[in-house]
């Protein structure tokens, strides 16, 4: 199963996955109606469904077009029901497209309703559609979570398998970096994933998807257990550093924010 994205509106990357041969699509998050519309236009194909990860509006907000225009299913958290999602998605539901199973994974932090969702496709790597939970290098602001729930995402998204491909939604990669290169100065497989995804920005390539064993070794936010890390991260706030990993991992998310 492959998706690809469809830039929308300054930064966001709506995730579409086709199936060639009935000529439908599936979108992730449609911010922005017009550019999925668009794109069925120029190709032929119709929207079979909508997946959300969560209530944000930049994630949601051509939905409703979308709905009107396609008639099509919309899964999703609870909270957005009956307004947005017409199958209100759970921990541990499933979502089957194009003969695929993708395993609803909560993961409260961003927002407290976000979702994630996971699936090993039979012929192909493991896939993980993850929102604004976790990007290439960072994860999401804790606008309505705890340090503690995000922390528990984080914990379970990195025990998935390392060729996992990781979907986040928003190019926020370089940016990210530069705040990891910060508190990990010395790593050097971050190094090489920074010049790896420089290069794909000159080249106006898109730097996503990431992989779970790549977020491993270059995510600061995956790297909340390293003590140099957490120590650099420490001194950006001018403060002693944490005695357990939900303040450390509350540390390394406010020198982010103040980054």
């Amino acid at each position: 199963m492959t998706f690809f994205p469809l830039p929308a509106l300054n930064d966001n990357y709506i995730w579409i996955t086709e199936n060639s041969e009935q000529k439908k699509i599936w979108a992730v998050d449609p911010g922005d109606a017009s550019v999925v519309k668009d794109y069925c236009q120029n190709h032929g194909v119709t929207l079979a469904g909508i997946i959300l990860t969560h209530h944000h509006w930049d994630h949601t907000d051509g939905v409703p077009e979308l709905r009107n225009s396609y008639d099509c299913p919309v899964y999703g958290p609870e909270s957005l029901a009956p307004d947005k999602v017409t199958v209100p998605v759970r921990q541990g539901d499933t979502i089957t497209i194009n003969q695929v199973e993708l395993m609803a994974i909560a993961t409260p932090g961003h927002t407290l309703d976000h979702l994630c969702y996971f699936g090993e496709p039979e012929h192909d790597a493991p896939i993980l559609l993850c929102g604004d939970t976790l990007f290439r290098g960072g994860c999401g602001r804790l606008f309505e979570g705890s340090p503690a729930q995000m922390l528990n995402a984080m914990t379970r998204l990195r025990e998935l398998p390392g060729d996992t491909r990781v979907y986040g939604t928003h190019e926020y990669t370089l940016a990210n970096y530069r705040f990891a290169k910060a508190i990990d100065p010395d790593n050097q497989a971050l190094e090489k994933a920074d010049q790896d995804a420089q290069a794909l920005r000159q080249d106006q390539q898109v730097t996503l998807p990431s992989t779970i064993a790549l977020e491993v070794q270059t995510n600061p936010f995956f790297r909340f257990d390293v003590p140099h890390v957490i120590d650099h991260a420490a001194q950006l706030l001018n403060e002693t550093p944490a005695s357990d990993l939900v303040s450390a991992f509350a540390q390394i998310r406010r020198a982010k924010d103040g980054f």
